[in-house]
């Protein structure tokens, strides 16, 4: 008979418990929050859809949401006139005659989808205005909001923006960041090109969606097509 201070000798092998290291939990807590947290972005990212074609272009309702006056237009400025070989306009600050030329493109789309109720403002800065006129054919009222591309862009762009009214802003690529930027979209796919453009439907309680991107080339061709 074992005494009462005397263990079993299966308790002299018993195993213990072992505890993780508090540095190693923290870490392992750290690394499924930050899955979850990628995930989460992953899920509710924002994709800029190329409305370089007819199929993609009619899936947007881009040309509905513009017959409401549903539409907000981010129109990058042409080809600079200090980053390109070219020939430039008489202002080295401005744009190229091949920008001035694809410019007259946007423009030929824009008049495919209608200016009658649009609204058209343009940046300060001389590459844009140079754009807008060319675009338009005639000089645009200019705003300083337009040209400084912080983050305050998109919310003044919203404000600028009258009930069934569409609004053209000729701009530049930083504002379109941020915008694309605001609407969650990857950096890899916020990048603009010259004389590009970003479509953007507003409902009736100003939220924003990204309709999709459409590059200089593409313009004339997609939209007159689409007009027929």
């Amino acid at each position: 008979m074992l005494s009462s201070n005397t263990l079993p000798p299966y308790a002299l092998h018993s195993p213990r418990k072992r505890w993780l290291p508090r540095r190693a939990v923290t870490v392992a807590l750290s690394l499924s929050l930050a899955v979850a947290a990628s995930t989460s972005w992953f899920m509710t990212r924002t994709s800029i859809v190329d409305l370089g074609s007819e199929q993609q272009l009619s899936k947007s309702g881009l040309l509905q949401a513009w017959a409401n006056g549903a539409v907000i237009v981010m129109i990058r400025h042409a080809e600079r006139c200090d980053s390109a070989p070219g020939p430039c306009l008489d202002d080295p600050a401005g744009i190229t005659v091949a920008g001035s030329q694809a410019a007259g493109r946007v423009g030929e789309g824009l008049k495919h989808l209608g200016l009658a109720d649009a609204d058209l403002l343009s940046s300060p800065k001389v590459r844009t205005q140079q754009t807008a006129h060319f675009i338009l054919g005639q000089p645009v009222a200019t705003r300083e909001w337009i040209g400084q591309c912080d983050g305050s862009f998109p919310a003044q762009a919203l404000a600028a923006k009258r009930p069934e009214h569409n609004l053209v802003l000729v701009t530049h690529s930083g504002c379109v960041d941020q915008f694309a930027r605001q609407q969650n979209v990857a950096g890899g796919e916020r990048d603009s090109g010259y004389a590009s453009a970003l479509f953007v439907s507003v409902d009736d309680n100003g939220k924003a969606r990204i309709l999709g991107r459409l590059n200089e080339p593409a313009w004339q061709r997609v939209l007159a097509s689409a007009a027929r």
